[in-house]
Order: structure tokens, then sequence, then C-alpha cells
């Protein structure tokens, strides 16, 4: 009697899906960064500020971002959401002009308010204000030359028999 041997059975490894673009705060952000440079994606948080968070809420850095899960992404968008209660010297938008509490502006909100900042300095008659709506530099740069970049050339040749 011959000895049949059983057949090796075949290991079905379970691919995990891996995320390419993970969104968190309406940001596309890569799959393949660690969640410290990750979070500097979204507008309104630096390096330093996004290893605060990391810092503070006990996440972990090394961490890439297409190993979190749905809860993680939720957990995290969630503590985006409340950086208030961060200490007050790293909040972006310190003792607010209209309401006079700190917070931490992200994404759009930051660039709203930026924009809305800028027209009250302009609408006051401010000297930023009206730096601005020149397009000249704001905050003390000279003027002479490296400010001119990406405007309209100010004189142009005529073409050689038209009249």
């Amino acid at each position: 009697m011959e000895k049949v041997q059983p057949k090796p059975e075949v290991k079905q490894e379970v691919k995990q899906e891996v995320r390419q673009l993970i969104r968190i705060l309406n940001t596309d952000i890569p799959g393949n960064l660690h969640i410290r440079y990750a979070l500097t994606k979204i507008k309104g948080i630096g390096d330093n500020f996004s290893h605060a968070i990391c810092a503070r809420y006990n996440i972990d850095e090394s961490k890439k971002v297409h190993q979190l899960s749905e809860t993680d992404v939720r957990e995290i968008e969630a503590i985006l959401k409340s950086l208030d209660k961060m200490d007050h010297w790293m909040l972006n938008r310190q003792e607010d002009y209209d309401s006079g509490a700190d917070m931490h502006l992200l994404t759009t909100d930051l660039r709203f308010r930026n924009d809305f900042d800028i027209k009250r300095l302009q609408k006051i008659k401010a000297y930023k204000g009206m730096r601005h709506s020149a397009g000249l530099p704001v905050r003390g740069q000279r003027t002479k030359a490296h400010f001119r970049k990406g405007r309209a050339v100010g004189v142009s040749k005529k073409k050689v028999g038209s009249k």
C-alpha cells in the first residue's frame, strides 16, 4: 500500500487594504506618512504643534496613517476639533479681536478669519491694510528689489514696422 502524502495547506494571506489617502477635516492626507508629519498637511497645524498634539493625547508618532482604523481617524478628528484646550501660547488665535477668547483655527476657518482681518484693516485704513491693498510688503521689508515677484511687466517694446 502506498502512502498518500497529504497536500500542504495553502495559507491564505489576508491582504489588508492599504489606504493611499485618508481624509481628515476635509484634507487629503497621504497614507504613507507618519502621523506626526501627516497632521502638518492640515492648514493651521505645524510641526511643533503636531508633536505637541501627539504627546498630549498619547498618539504614536511613528505609526503610519494607513495603519489607522476608522475609529482612530474619528478620535483624531475629535481631538483636532477641541484644540482650544492646548496651552495658551501654542494657539494660533490668541485674544480674538471680536470675542477676546483664545482659539486654534484650522483649514477654511483659518483662511476665512485671516481674510476678514485683512479686510478689516483695509476698511479702517490702517497702515497694514493700506500696504495689503497696494500689494506692497507689509512687515517693513525693503521695496527696492525682491518684493516684485509675480507682478506685471511695466513697459513692453513696440513691434517694428507697425504704426
